[in-house]
């Protein structure tokens, strides 16, 4: 009996080492480039604002800080701004317009940060070029207004701000979770080339993601559903090096407080994905309203080498300090 438990300890000794050698980040190999990390600019270089408490609900135009600069979100402008600063990758967000276009803007309606009232949606994207989008906001409770009068025109289109920058990486945010946004979507970007297809992620709730992998299947993209079809089955067998099918040719936004259960975090984790295609980008936090690491102090919350993407809502803070890493 003793001999059988010997055996038995014998065996789980092996399975432990097995289990610590082959998701150990210490050794996995990156060519210097590749060990970088690589930055995502939210909504480009953009106004930032107090998030505690804040729901879906509220109008965070009027509660942002103190400007330390003049560009506002999901504008031509704060995306030029942003990859002058170093980003890699500018996120930006869109909305379906009445004339079967899609509007580079964040909020469902046009309320909080307009002179406009109403749902996005029911107006043409002509109409929504009239609109003031800097209107709302303000950072003193509405005793000033400071960008009032200097959004007039601002509101892109999708198109204009991929022609504006033909050769730059994006991620592509669908606010909505409606199917019928993820084939208009697809009808727009499968007029793009296969390259440039290749510098664009989308995501975005779970319906219009999945229309639109189905009608373009070459198209890397992320949803709640992509995520969970990734990482539950991974959770489970990644210990074994195994990295299942679904998480080929997608994005993974990944908070910091789940990383750590992942196997291999990070190094090789990131590895493994990278392998089949797909990139890893840490949100700060929990990952509930896109909070990013916007702070130097922040970035000292990153895993050692690490060599993923970073979600930033102040690209023009943390990019020197990145810099320097790279």
């Amino acid at each position: 009996m003793r001999g059988k438990w010997k055996k038995i300890l014998i065996i789980c000794m092996i399975m432990f080492a097995f289990m610590y050698i082959n998701n150990s980040s210490l050794f996995t190999k990156k060519d210097e480039d590749d060990a970088k990390p690589w930055l995502m600019a939210h909504r480009g270089l953009a106004q930032t604002f107090d998030m505690e408490g804040i729901t879906g609900e509220t109008c965070t135009a009027e509660r942002i800080h103190e400007p330390v600069h003049m560009y506002l979100e999901n504008t031509i402008p704060s995306i030029k701004a942003a990859f002058k600063e170093g980003a890699d990758v500018v996120e930006f967000d869109v909305q379906m317009t009445k004339d079967k276009d899609f509007a580079v803007f964040h909020d469902w309606t046009l309320d909080c940060r307009t002179n406009g009232e109403g749902v996005t949606r029911e107006y043409s994207m002509e109409e929504l070029k009239q609109l003031d989008i800097g209107y709302g906001y303000t950072a003193d409770e509405g005793k000033t207004y400071p960008f009032r009068g200097k959004g007039v025109g601002l509101m892109p289109s999708l198109n204009e701000v991929l022609s504006a920058f033909p050769d730059e990486d994006f991620l592509i945010h669908i606010k909505s979770d409606d199917p019928d946004e993820g084939e208009l979507l697809a009808e727009h970007l499968g007029k793009l080339s296969k390259d440039r297809l290749s510098q664009l992620t989308v995501y975005g709730g779970d319906q219009p993601i999945k229309t639109l992998k189905q009608n373009l299947p070459e198209m890397r993209v992320m949803s709640k559903e992509t995520m969970k079809s990734c990482l539950l089955p991974y959770m489970a067998v990644g210990w074994t090096g195994y990295v299942p099918s679904t998480c080929e040719h997608t994005q993974i936004h990944m908070p910091e407080s789940y990383g750590p259960w992942m196997w291999g975090w990070s190094e090789k984790f990131i590895t493994r994905l990278e392998d089949k295609g797909t990139r890893v980008l840490m949100v700060a936090g929990d990952g509930g309203w896109s909070e990013g690491f916007d702070t130097v102090e922040d970035l000292e919350r990153l895993p050692a080498h690490y060599s993923g993407g970073i979600w930033t809502n102040r690209i023009d803070v943390i990019e020197d300090k990145v810099k320097k890493s790279r």
